[in-house]
């Protein structure tokens, strides 16, 4: 069978140098050693001919029906575990009958962070997840407060996870090659079970405040429908706000908004 062409709509860029791709594929090997790993995305497989090697439950998931079949002639050994699906529509549940797994691969930029929201969704099952995206993204992911990068994408994963931005890679090992370079990074299960708040109010507060990020905070969170009210964060800006003060905030936020029902 002929190689896979790759597909603008499906985002995809194939790496092509394999000695990036075993370094990428050898980033699940830690601290979760054992676990079963899912790879998103494996194209023609360059990363997963170092995945299979490994002694341990592996499957790929893959929406392109010409790399499925790639997939099926060349790595006859996973016809079973190669799953012809949208990730971003699985039940990750079944795909290891409930057990946590590792989730890699090499993420089509424009989706990743969408698929880093399912991870976050289910955090329970993913205590590890590393692969390869664009760097942009992998730096936002990373960032930490009092930087132009810190946002949305920081405090969500930062709540669950430790980022550990692991290495760059350029445009000219892909085909085609990408307009901009990406990034390789892992994140790992942090210790916290509970955020210590309205974990739906948390998100809401942090995508609403990130959306006015030049605003103080007393401006963007009128859009909660409430009066003004003294606290030290409100003439701060988001980015200013380390995760634990986003707690704080969602919390105070949350105060308020009871006492302006309580009012009414």
């Amino acid at each position: 069978m002929k190689q896979v062409r790759p597909k603008k709509n499906l985002g995809q860029h194939f790496l092509t140098d394999l000695s990036i791709a075993k370094r990428i594929a050898d980033t699940v090997d830690e601290p979760y050693g054992s676990l079963p790993v899912l790879e998103v995305g494996p194209g023609m497989g360059v990363m997963t001919q170092y995945l299979v090697e490994k002694s341990r439950p592996f499957k790929v998931v893959e929406i392109d029906r010409e790399s499925v079949a790639y997939l099926n002639e060349h790595f006859p050994r996973l016809r079973d575990s190669i799953l012809g699906e949208d990730f971003l529509r699985m039940d990750l549940q079944k795909v290891f009958d409930g057990q946590q797994f590792v989730l890699t691969g090499n993420y089509p930029y424009d989706i990743s962070s969408q698929i880093f929201f399912k991870m976050l969704d289910n955090r329970d099952l993913i205590p590890c997840c590393t692969g390869m995206i664009q760097r942009e993204v992998a730096l936002r992911i990373a960032s930490q407060p009092h930087t132009k990068a810190y946002g949305i994408l920081s405090v969500m994963i930062q709540a669950w996870y430790d980022v550990e931005y692991l290495f760059t890679v350029e445009p000219s090992v892909f085909n085609p090659p990408p307009k901009v370079q990406s990034a390789v990074i892992r994140m790992t299960r942090n210790s916290v079970e509970h955020l210590g708040c309205n974990e739906d109010l948390f998100k809401r507060v942090v995508k609403t405040v990130f959306n006015k990020r030049r605003k103080m905070l007393r401006v963007s969170l009128k859009q909660f429908g409430l009066g003004t009210f003294d606290h030290p964060f409100m003439t701060k800006r988001p980015e200013e706000l380390a995760v634990t003060e986003f707690v704080e905030l969602t919390n105070v936020v949350e105060n308020a908004m009871l006492c302006a029902n309580t009012v009414l």
